[in-house]
């Protein structure tokens, strides 16, 4: 079984214009989050699949693996799905077992062990995908919507995902306004949007139709759910910062910045 990271970079944002290229500490983002999968010690191979033709050429002069993809695909799995099968086409052996890691193109604060316990993740036999998840402590990320929130069993397998406060605290929570992660009883957990798939399912799951729940909450991976797929959930003590605003990435600068 071997592991390879996959990074879907898209040009076209409707917040923020090509930014995979833009500069922070001087490099552009991709090329931050391509050096940070390279140190994951479980990764065999890292690839960038896009859409775009100077993202393809930056990717490939700082010595990155470059794919270049449709423009047309819905989401970040799907552009993955067609990497896989060009990467086929030119020679790469795949086995139906080895372990596709997607790793978003604005996650420039990856950290590499990130990547590696989400490989670990899939020594379970019984997970098709593992993901990550972190506690939260800011009540503000519990009722934010771009906060993806997810509950999961004693075995840590994914129950479901929402944009929604969940498990909402019925007897604590009388009314949105009371809604907080102090004084709770159990912990909520915000999901962290890494992931990696056992290859066919990843390829399986790129051909399924979007499912109801899917369609209604905006969320990827309840097509996984729906579709009898089991998700392994591990807590990570990391933070991340996705880049979707000129704002994100002031924040990430000083991150980055604080840690040189």
């Amino acid at each position: 079984m071997s592991s390879i990271v996959i990074i879907p970079s898209r040009y076209a944002s409707s917040r923020l214009p090509g930014k995979p290229l833009c500069l922070l500490s001087g490099k552009p983002m991709i090329q931050h989050v391509y050096e940070r999968a390279r140190r994951a010690r479980l990764v065999q191979d890292v690839f960038v699949a896009t859409d775009n033709k100077l993202i393809y050429d930056t990717v490939e002069g700082f010595g990155g693996n470059a794919i270049m993809t449709s423009e047309t695909h819905p989401s970040g799995t799907d552009r993955i799905a067609e990497a896989i099968e060009k990467l086929q086409a030119i020679g790469h052996r795949f086995q139906a077992t080895d372990i596709i890691v997607n790793v978003q193109g604005d996650e420039p604060l990856i950290h590499p062990q990130m990547i590696d316990d989400v490989i670990r993740l899939m020594d379970d036999e019984r997970a098709s995908i593992g993901t990550l998840s972190k506690r939260i402590e800011d009540t503000t990320e519990v009722i934010d919507p771009n906060i993806v929130k997810v509950v999961f069993n004693s075995e840590g397998f994914a129950l479901y995902f929402s944009r929604s406060p969940i498990p909402y605290h019925r007897n604590e929570w009388k009314d949105p306004g009371q809604i907080t992660v102090y004084g709770s009883q159990f912990t909520l957990f915000k999901h962290i949007g890494i992931y990696a798939y056992r290859k066919d399912v990843l390829l399986i799951l790129s051909k399924l139709p979007p499912t109801k729940l899917e369609e209604i909450e905006r969320l990827e991976q309840l097509r996984a759910l729906e579709n009898g797929f089991r998700i392994k959930v591990k807590e990570t003590k990391f933070e991340t910062i996705g880049v979707d605003t000129s704002m994100d990435l002031e924040r990430v600068e000083k991150c980055l910045n604080t840690s040189l």
